[in-house]
């Protein structure tokens, strides 16, 4: 049996020492009162911070299992949609059964709000939520470690240097996969590794391959294995990305200098704007769970790509972003949608360096070309 100790979410008996050792963090203090207290200045936080610490640890008394600490979570991620969305919708649950574990792929824009997105949907429609795959990248601080895996995140060791070490890790995750999904414990992966900056949203196939890595000893067929997942292509679709800026200045950067360097800070930045910022209108779309006959991983991956940029749901920030930039495909701004919501992204775009414009408008304007390509397949 493989031992995934290193990996593998928190269990209930450990949440009494993990909020001990947290509180114990230095680190993780800092940066809560550097959140609850954005507003003030160093001097006054340092100053507050045993304050903070004692009203934190209060807070917290009470967390004694897993499911204690998701419902803490979800009072944060509900604070979080009223402050930083205009409206959250879902479709698709109907698609899915309570009793049964899926393994729910999306597409990736935000680090910490896509899987929230995802869980706040599964736990509002009365179904099981999801353990998440986080990527060691993402967690190089102890209590970020532990903050993750005590809201059922694993860990997915990208960091892994050497053929035989990346063999290894892919291996361990594809069992631990299959293990989770084998107790009926449905788990939330990206469809590919790091966020869609380009907004091109597109499965990376070796994904698909080590999911079945500890299958091929076992002589089950590739194609049976991957009906037996019950693979759920979900679509997150963003009406602002709270990053938009952020990235168009990394992509443009990348493109005219050969290389972006990035600031102290600025990953952490990035997850806490990706957080608190404004999102607008989201819409989160359960696909329906992959079933039938895959040749192979790239198979899969098709089928992935095709739910989720048919279900995508494109907004007026979409659809400006592809009139403005590709007026030669034809498309053009619809007469009913809502000129506040167009005058709106126009401001945001305005606010940008003019010399980011066209990565900015590309951005938004990909869904609209790749949801087109698919329409056009079918």
């Amino acid at each position: 049996m493989m031992n995934f100790e290193d990996i593998r979410p928190y269990r209930d008996d450990e949440v009494p020492a993990t909020i001990a050792r947290l509180l114990n963090d230095n680190e993780f203090i800092d940066a809560i009162c550097a959140y609850k207290l954005a507003d003030k200045p160093a001097w006054l936080r340092n100053l507050l911070k045993p304050l903070a610490k004692r009203k934190l640890a209060k807070e917290l008394a009470h967390l004694k299992t897993v499911k204690d600490v998701q419902m803490l979570c979800e009072r944060y991620v509900h604070s979080v949609i009223e402050t930083s969305t205009s409206q959250l919708s879902f479709s698709g649950l109907e698609n899915l059964a309570r009793d049964t574990a899926y393994l729910f792929m999306s597409n990736h824009r935000d680090i910490v709000m896509d899987p929230a997105f995802v869980n706040f949907a599964l736990y509002h429609h009365g179904l099981e939520t999801a353990e998440l795959a986080i990527g060691d990248n993402l967690i190089k601080k102890p209590f970020v470690a532990d903050l993750m895996r005590l809201n059922k995140s694993f860990i997915v060791k990208r960091s892994a240097s050497g053929v035989r070490e990346k063999m290894q890790a892919y291996s361990n995750l594809s069992a631990y996969i299959q293990h989770t999904i084998d107790k009926h414990i449905s788990i939330w992966i990206a469809q590919k590794e790091g966020r869609a900056k380009d907004g091109i949203d597109r499965t990376d196939p070796a994904i698909i391959k080590m999911f079945y890595m500890s299958q091929k000893k076992s002589g089950a067929s590739f194609s049976d294995y991957i009906n037996w997942l019950k693979i759920v292509p979900v679509s997150i679709s963003y009406e602002y990305n709270p990053c938009d800026e952020m990235i168009s200045r990394e992509l443009y950067e990348t493109r005219h200098k050969g290389s972006y360097q990035k600031a102290e800070g600025e990953d952490d930045r990035s997850i806490v704007t990706g957080i608190t910022g404004y999102k607008g209108d989201v819409h989160i779309a359960f696909g329906k769970p992959l079933e039938g006959e895959f040749e192979d991983a790239d198979a899969v991956a098709r089928e992935i790509d095709k739910q989720i940029l048919e279900n995508y749901r494109l907004h007026t920030s979409n659809h400006v972003a592809a009139a403005s930039i590709y007026p030669e495909m034809g498309f053009t701004q619809k007469s009913d949608e809502n000129q506040i919501k167009r005058s709106a992204f126009m401001d945001r775009l305005a606010n940008c360096d003019a010399e980011l414009h066209e990565i900015f408008l590309t951005m938004y304007a990909n869904p609209v070309i790749q949801q087109q390509k698919i329409r056009a397949q079918n």
